[in-house]
């Protein structure tokens, strides 16, 4: 019923011919390098959202290193609220529970630490290099073959959890797209020109989260986190058009500051930073 291939061999018993690419515990941790992330990991038919989930155990005292992965969530979300289709079997839908113990203000760091992390998993299992959208989606072929999502939960001086939710792509096919998206998403498939089975690009990203998350806090140097992420940035030296409090500011993006936000060059010289908000690259998101 899993999908698992067993022949039989007269004389000899029975060999296990091939293993479903089902994303459970058992599958992932074969091969898993980690000393945290990933020890506890609940996978899933179906749910309503796995960041929903997570927090929810997150205030149960699930511990660090959590991880939950469904094989299809009915109400993902990306930021600001907004819906992510997440069909089944078809990608990594996948939150990371993280407890660091350091100040408030260096949460939104997350969200740059696990696009790079994230960005280096998918090329060391498929090949496939993407570059980094500010802030969080990683773009292939100059379309969008993954989100993320990062939460936190905080008091004044301290954390006590941050969610990393993972969308990617992987093997969904044009028609799995909305009308809306499909000039503007891919699969990391439709790139390859092949199926490509999930369970090692999760053992990287767990890996790569987990080797970066633990460089950070232990020395609390972003800096060079901060020159990976600018490196694969698809956005520093283009012009871009962002919306912020529904004020479209039009600049060359020159810079990324240590706190994640983005510095954009106007024609008047004037240097903006940009907290949060929508950012469009000339020539990706119909802006051309």
């Amino acid at each position: 019923e899993e999908g698992y291939i067993i022949h039989s061999l007269p004389r000899k018993g029975y060999i296990l011919k091939d293993t479903p690419d089902i994303l459970s515990q058992i599958e992932i941790q074969n091969g898993l390098d980690t000393k945290i992330l990933g020890k506890e990991i609940l996978h899933y038919d179906s749910i309503s959202s796995t960041n929903d989930l997570v927090k929810e155990l997150a205030l149960k005292n699930g511990k660090e290193g959590l991880v939950i992965i469904s094989e299809e969530q009915i109400k993902g979300r990306g930021r600001r609220g907004r819906n992510w289709q997440s069909p089944k079997g078809k990608g990594i839908w996948m939150s990371i529970l993280l407890r660091p113990d350091i100040p408030p203000k260096e949460g939104p760091k997350f969200t740059l630490l696990s696009a790079v992390a994230v960005t280096k998993a998918i090329k060391e299992a498929t090949g496939i290099e993407g570059k980094i959208k500010w802030p969080n989606d990683i773009i292939v072929n100059n379309k969008k073959v993954c989100g993320i999502l990062t939460e936190m939960n905080a008091e004044m001086d301290l954390i006590n959890y941050i969610i990393i939710g993972i969308g990617i792509n992987v093997n969904g096919k044009t028609e799995d797209f909305s009308h809306e998206l499909k000039d503007r998403a891919i699969s990391l498939s439709q790139v390859k020109g092949d199926y490509i089975s999930r369970k090692e690009i999760v053992r990287k990203i767990l890996e790569n989260i987990e080797n970066y998350y633990l460089e950070f806090i232990q020395s609390m140097d972003f800096s060079d986190i901060l020159e990976e992420w600018k490196g694969l940035s698809c956005n520093l030296g283009k012009e871009v058009r962002a919306i912020v409090k529904g004020r479209e500011i039009i600049g060359q993006a020159i810079d990324i500051n240590k706190d994640g936000s983005l510095i954009l060059k106007t024609k008047d010289g004037e240097a903006v930073e940009i907290i949060y908000g929508d950012v469009k690259v000339r020539g990706i998101d119909d802006y051309v």
